[in-house]
């Protein structure tokens, strides 16, 4: 029998673009999201396929989680809440810590591998980068700031996550990311910069560009593939452990002509003015660096799609999603390279 893989958050980015790997390489894929900010449009194409089945459920629901993970050989977590920008800190703390808790139990209770989905956020607001997993501390700012829901709560998923492999056994790989983007990316703030960049182009909004801060990040699709079937085949490996995963390279918003706010400028130049803000306007924390090697030694991940081919084929997806290309055009003047 194929082997069962849980998707939790599956309607999500990353999550969608994965269950369709899955399917193509011949898993029996089950996805749980609640789609409360997944999208089911994301998945539409796949209700008819044999090997795939939706459950629609809140991670914090023990009794669905166990359910749907009882015959599962993996388990890929990407179901969470984002940093609360607007507001609802207490479902992201609670939905990062809580869920999390069900799923890896849940996990660990049938003996599944599972490949949790971190963040950069983890490591604060250290200034000494590049980032390193064994070695870099976690340097938290106020607790007046928002943004630290968000890295507490996953600090508090990897603890248990690592907590559960060292008292039960839990084959578990924790995957960092440094930012993402890609086709079915969330078209809102869910989505990072591109999307919103994209959005205010699409209204002749203003860009609020904040001075020198570097954009960077890869499709996270292939790294998350790599995890899910590339777990230590060796004594000395560990079965615990943290990556991170970033993009071919860094840029800068403001300078590159690869960027997000560059292509949409040139696209609708008279309609889309840029509003520069100093980063002493960014709240949180600076710049995060990371260093990927970890990532590259054991799963064999390195991006390879280039910012540049990245960026272009989240912009033709977007545009489809946001109508035909020819109102668009008419609007705004565009011209497809």
């Amino acid at each position: 029998m194929n082997e069962h893989v849980v998707v939790t958050g599956g309607a999500g980015f990353i999550g969608s673009n994965l269950t369709r790997a899955l399917l193509a390489r011949g898993s029996r894929v089950t996805v749980l999201d609640d789609l409360s900010e997944g999208e089911a449009e994301n998945l539409a194409e796949l209700e008819d396929h044999a090997a795939y089945r939706f459950v629609r459920a809140d991670v914090r629901d023990e009794a669905a989680v166990r359910a749907a993970c009882a015959d599962a050989d993996k388990v890929v977590h990407l179901a969470a809440r984002k940093i609360p920008r607007y507001g609802n800190a207490l479902a992201t703390l609670d939905v990062n810590a809580t869920g999390s808790r069900v799923v890896l139990e849940a996990a660990a209770e049938v003996g599944a591998k599972i490949a949790v989905a971190s963040t950069s956020d983890v490591y604060g607001k250290n200034p000494d980068v590049p980032f390193r997993e064994q070695s870099s501390p976690s340097v938290i700012g106020s607790p007046k700031v928002r943004r630290w829901a968000y890295a507490v709560s996953k600090m508090y998923e990897e603890q248990v996550a690592f907590a559960l492999h060292e008292e039960r056994g839990l084959q578990v790989t924790v995957l960092r990311y440094f930012g993402g983007y890609g086709p079915f990316q969330h078209k809102g703030w869910l989505g990072g910069p591109q999307s919103v960049f994209f959005e205010k182009a699409h209204r002749g909004e203003p860009l609020s560009i904040h001075h020198d801060a570097p954009s960077a990040g890869p499709s996270p699709t292939w790294t998350t593939w790599c995890a899910a079937h590339s777990w230590p085949q060796t004594p000395s490996a560990p079965w615990a452990w943290s990556m991170n995963i970033k993009g071919t390279r860094e840029f800068p918003i403001t300078s590159s002509p690869s960027s997000a706010g560059d292509r949409a400028r040139r696209r609708a130049p008279a309609r889309v003015p840029t509003q520069r803000l100093p980063r002493r306007q960014l709240r949180g924390r600076a710049a995060a660096r990371p260093d990927p090697s970890l990532a590259r030694e054991h799963p064999g991940f390195s991006a390879e799609v280039d910012v540049e081919d990245g960026l272009r084929r989240t912009w033709d997806w977007l545009l489809e999603r946001a109508g035909s290309r020819e109102r668009l055009d008419a609007r705004f003047s565009w011209s497809r390279r």
